[in-house]
């Protein structure tokens, strides 16, 4: 016997909990937003955590050109983020930084506070939101 449409008993809709920010992604566009010396400092700031292998791997390689004849940790020169690093590229480090070394994601409003008026764009102010938000929901331990 088939049960009427009125007699069926179905779940109640669950709500959806809210989902965790992409700080990758957030950190892709403020770097997309950035001037040409913020982008360098902010670039600096998250490749302090990488090595060389990473360098070369990350980004399909769009980092590889910053490889020094001997290691001792990178630098982004200006010209780099004028002509060759593009926000994708700053996104898939971002990502690979937040599973290597999250804390470096952490202190990024420590290494950006030279640039209120950078913090001020509205990535700037998404990205320091979404930490906050990380923070108290636990993802600091990550």
């Amino acid at each position: 016997m088939v049960a009427s449409m009125d007699t069926m008993h179905t779940p109640p809709p669950t709500a959806v909990a809210p989902a965790e920010p992409d700080l990758p992604q957030l950190v892709a566009a403020l770097y997309d937003e950035a001037p040409a010396s913020q982008r360098q400092s902010l670039l600096n700031h998250l490749l302090r955590p990488v090595g060389p292998l990473a360098l070369a791997a990350v980004a399909a390689g769009a980092f590889a050109s910053l490889l020094p004849e001997r290691w001792s940790g990178v630098q982004v020169r200006l010209e780099d983020v004028l002509f060759r690093i593009q926000a994708d590229h700053v996104l898939d480090l971002a990502r690979y930084v937040e599973q290597k070394s999250p804390e470096w994601l952490w202190r990024l409003p420590e290494a950006l506070a030279a640039s209120p008026l950078l913090m001020s764009t509205l990535s700037g102010a998404l990205l320091l939101t979404a930490l906050r938000h990380s923070r108290r929901s636990g993802g600091a331990q990550r």
